[in-house]
């Protein structure tokens, strides 16, 4: 699992920008690939907006990896 903390003064992170910091993806357009591609879930869901606000509490799964969003 891996933890990834919001700053402080920020009140969420876009879903393709989390998946590129989290070195899930090496790029914008391969982040908006899987996200087209099905294979991105918010919070047990199927997530198909490459923007989604993803908050603290969320928890993002794509490929054997997960997310936790604190």
């Amino acid at each position: 699992m891996i933890k990834f903390k919001l700053g402080p003064e920020s009140e969420y992170i876009e879903l393709i920008k989390l998946l590129k910091v989290t070195n899930i993806c090496m790029s914008g357009g391969e982040a908006k690939q899987f996200v087209n591609d099905g294979i991105v879930k918010l919070n047990g869901l199927v997530e198909s907006r490459k923007r989604a606000k993803v908050r603290i509490g969320d928890k993002v799964e794509v490929l054997d990896n997960i997310i936790q969003v604190e």
